[in-house]
């Protein structure tokens, strides 16, 4: 892919993001679309691959707030959004705000607390909003949640529910360096860390900016009707208990707008639903158990749906 193909200003973010993460273009990129299309991304993976490094480099890439918040088995729902304290100097209940209160927020390992403080993102991710003792109050924009989760069979682990996991726009799996990326991890990391040395290479007004620009990249009429036909083949399908929901057909659009402007287009074609589609229907699929039993996975159905559905071939410019 050479830097033609990809927005000037979208480049920079990329090539910032490469002083830190070495080999990871494609993870980083998705992270981008999810950013741009005003979405959120689950990063699943073993330890130690990646998953942290790639989130503190995205969020110093973008001049905005930064916020982490480390889920632990005794977390409560009030240390993720917030609490209202009496003020006895005021005489009046102040709010103080939660980590979930920020620009760009690392919920790390998120399947580690209990699904009652995983429930306190909800309203967060879907919404851009909080309820604190009955009071709505606004999340300041821009508003990206990129969540890390170990894989649920690791000991200690709570399976985040279909609710929680329909709210997240891509997953995102970061996998094992090669032996020469990894030999140039341990080259960069031996004198210093690349982390501590990242400047932003966008402001927040140009990321909103960006984000404003996704709104307006064009969807024919034909690639929408794509869109809803692979959504529906996946709620027929007999391996399928549970397809993807209209939530899941909405994200594949708004992702295919992003991916098209990063890759300087103000239209989206059929390979930007294509490539996108297992990183946003899979998440949102419940398999069968006998199809479970049998190794299919998720991203297996997504690629038989893609088979079967027909692909736009109408002229888009």
């Amino acid at each position: 892919m050479s830097k033609t193909e990809v927005n000037p200003k979208i480049a920079t973010v990329l090539e910032n993001i490469e002083k830190v993460m070495v080999g990871k273009k494609e993870v980083a990129e998705l992270s981008l679309v999810a950013l741009l299309a005003e979405g959120h991304v689950l990063l699943e993976d073993v330890p130690g691959v990646g998953k942290t490094m790639m989130v503190r480099a995205l969020s110093q890439s973008v001049d905005c707030e930064f916020k982490r918040i480390q889920f632990t088995p005794d977390l409560l729902p009030s240390d993720v959004v917030g609490v209202s304290l009496y003020n006895p100097k005021e005489m009046e209940f102040e709010f103080r705000p939660g980590p979930i209160m920020g620009n760009i927020v690392l919920a790390d390992e998120i399947n580690r607390t209990s699904p009652k403080t995983q429930s306190a993102l909800l309203e967060g991710l879907e919404e851009g909003s909080v309820t604190v003792d009955g009071f709505s109050r606004k999340i300041p924009k821009p508003f990206f949640v990129m969540a890390t989760q170990n894989p649920i069979e690791y000991e200690g682990t709570y399976p985040l529910p279909e609710a929680q996991l329909d709210r997240f726009l891509l997953k995102l799996n970061m996998g094992y360096p090669t032996l020469a990326e990894e030999m140039e991890v341990l080259a960069r990391a031996q004198k210093r860390k690349p982390i501590e040395e990242l400047e932003p290479a966008i402001t927040r007004e140009e990321l909103l900016a960006l984000q404003a620009e996704v709104k307006e990249v064009v969807v024919d009429d034909t690639l929408r009707k794509y869109i809803v036909e692979l959504a529906h083949k996946t709620r027929t399908h007999p391996d399928v208990y549970l397809g993807v929901s209209p939530r899941g057909s909405i994200a594949l659009m708004k992702a295919a707008q992003a991916y098209a402007l990063l890759r300087n287009r103000d239209y989206v074609i059929p390979d930007d639903v294509q490539f996108l589609a297992p990183y946003v229907f899979s998440h949102r699929m419940i398999l069968r158990s006998e199809s479970r039993y049998d190794g299919l996975s998720p991203e297996t159905i997504v690629a038989k749906v893609m088979e079967r559905v027909s692909v736009p071939v109408k002229r888009l410019v």
